[in-house]
């Protein structure tokens, strides 16, 4: 009879300490999944996502009225679609709101060029009186006095200050390069490239049209300052560079924007003055004509262009295929 006992007490402890050892397992290869497969409630918050929660909350504005992305609207490829934007009380930019994308690589930020990093930039319309109109120690302070303030304490293992605000949103704004267009297919010889038009247009943009001058590299500007012809000291007053400069030479000069997506991004020119890429053209094609009496005007734009007009429907068709697929309608 002991000797019974014996097996089936053998036997329990056997089935006991297998199933001990098989739940130890299943707990192990579970905490060993839920680390090397993150989901949204354990995932790490970086300095990109919390930039990009503050772009588009209206904390840092003086009435809690607008936010970053209220005048660099996502879908209009981070721009604006008004001449001039508006910010708190109503009151009425004296610039374009230019693209926020496609920035990360810019050595001087806004029209005049007055920032020279993209984290003084990201700050400068916060303060603004005529954006959002926030001295930068009191946007602190409410930050420090919301939710952010463990959200900074996360990603920067500080509370917020000035520093690591403007950090903030220039990694989101960083995070907003594009290179899905038909010029990049085609440069890359993949298919979906650019059509005939379009090759015509880049050979124009090239050549004839001048265009190549001004706007190179893998973004389509050479980061310079250059007087177009839009300031004669009266109606067109706006003396860009010089207002940061105070050089003479600087007088009218304004930062070469980037390209890619313009399609998307008008109106344009500095003062939000051109509706259409048409009417972009036709100005570079005869820039004497809409302001004749223009001071230190750029030497590229002595003489006129004199393009035809199918040599402007093929420019505009290649300007058009500089847009990233995410802005093109389906």
């Amino acid at each position: 009879m002991n000797f019974i006992l014996n097996d089936v007490y053998n036997y329990l402890y056997f089935c006991l300490v297998k199933a001990v050892y098989i739940t130890t397992m299943v707990c192990a290869v579970a905490v060993l999944v839920s680390f090397s497969v993150p989901n949204e409630e354990n995932e790490k918050l970086t300095k990109e996502k919390l930039g990009e929660m503050l772009f588009f909350d209206p904390i840092l504005s003086e009435d809690y009225s607008i936010s970053c992305a209220s005048c660099h609207k996502p879908e209009f490829a981070f721009a604006d679609t008004s001449a001039f934007s508006v910010g708190v009380h109503g009151r009425l930019g004296n610039r374009n709101t230019p693209s926020a994308m496609n920035v990360a690589s810019r050595d001087a930020l806004f029209w005049d060029g007055r920032a020279a990093t993209l984290a003084e930039q990201a700050l400068g319309p916060i303060e603004n009186p005529v954006e959002m109109n926030l001295p930068i120690k009191e946007a602190i302070s409410r930050l420090n006095s919301s939710k952010y303030k463990e959200l900074f304490i996360e990603v920067y293992g500080s509370a917020p200050d000035k520093e690591n605000l403007g950090d903030a949103l220039a990694a989101f704004e960083e995070t907003l390069e594009t290179s899905d267009t038909p010029n990049d297919r085609w440069l890359n010889d993949e298919p979906g490239g650019m059509t005939a038009q379009q090759e015509r247009g880049r050979e124009i943009f090239r050549v004839k049209g001048k265009c190549f001058e001004c706007h190179f590299t893998p973004d389509f500007t050479g980061d310079e300052f250059r007087n177009i012809g839009l300031f004669n000291g009266r109606e067109y007053n706006d003396s860009g560079r010089y207002s940061v400069t105070h050089n003479p030479e600087d007088i009218g000069n304004f930062k070469v924007p980037g390209l890619r997506n313009v399609a998307v991004t008008a109106p344009y020119m500095h003062d939000g003055s051109m509706k259409t890429l048409r009417e972009v053209i036709d100005y570079y094609d005869q820039p004497h004509t809409l302001v004749p009496d223009a001071l230190t005007r750029d030497s590229l734009l002595r003489e006129p262009l004199n393009l035809t007009e199918q040599e402007k429907q093929d420019l505009e068709a290649f300007l058009h295929a500089l847009t990233d697929d995410r802005f093109v309608k389906k």
